[in-house]
């Protein structure tokens, strides 16, 4: 018997199989301990076939070369297909970012994903994000309007504010979602119509500031 916590496993293998699930995020030991004898009463295939595509994620699974979405190919969907608004760039966080924007149905531009947000208490610099790249492109393209579409936090406002300082000096229109999205709030977790509204009444980014 294995103490396990507050839970006694009769099973060394199933006290490892528990640690790897309640390492995923919000996944806590009683939950991945409901998982793992779920798999148990499993067949041996259907326990296979995840476990396939568990690996084919890890190890097929590619970023798009041109805005860092996650895409079966190396340019995405999005990225790829000419009906987008090419010229129009929304700059968000990470990839559930897009997923959000995309179900408002409201945006036909293309994204460029940062993969995080400047914060230097967690010691994240601008060098540890996608800013570098996404300058170049909107320097390289034809690029005419960049919109701030990160979280209404003070570590979205500072990366917000530092990627206009970069491209102040071009005659890209810069702007950012209306404050529908409450301030603190996280992008992702936005509700549809909500953030559809913030895409659809977005505002100059110059005005975020000056009015500080």
């Amino acid at each position: 018997m294995f103490i396990f916590g507050s839970m006694n496993i009769p099973s060394k293998i199933v006290e490892q199989a528990v640690e790897e699930f309640s390492s995923l995020p919000s996944i806590g030991k009683r939950s991945a301990l409901r998982f793992v004898l779920h798999l148990l009463k499993q067949d041996p295939e259907d326990i296979e076939g995840l476990s396939k595509a568990i690996m084919k994620l890890k190890n097929d699974i590619q970023y798009c070369t041109k805005c860092q979405n996650i895409s079966d190919s190396t340019v995405c969907e999005i990225c790829s297909n000419p009906n987008r608004d090419h010229s129009l760039i929304c700059v968000v966080e990470d990839v559930r970012d897009v997923m959000a924007i995309e179900n408002t149905l409201q945006f036909k531009g293309v994204y460029h994903v940062l993969g995080g947000l400047i914060s230097p208490m967690d010691g994240i610099g601008p060098s540890d994000l996608k800013i570098e790249e996404l300058v170049s492109k909107v320097k390289s393209s034809s690029t005419s309007e960049l919109i701030f579409a990160l979280s209404a936090t003070m570590e979205g406002d500072t990366t917000n504010f530092y990627i206009y300082k970069k491209i102040e000096d071009t005659s890209i229109k810069t702007s950012i979602l209306s404050r529908g999205v409450a301030v603190g709030d996280e992008l992702a977790y936005a509700d549809e119509l909500t953030l559809g509204n913030s895409i659809l009444n977005r505002t100059p980014f110059e005005m975020s500031f000056q009015k500080k």
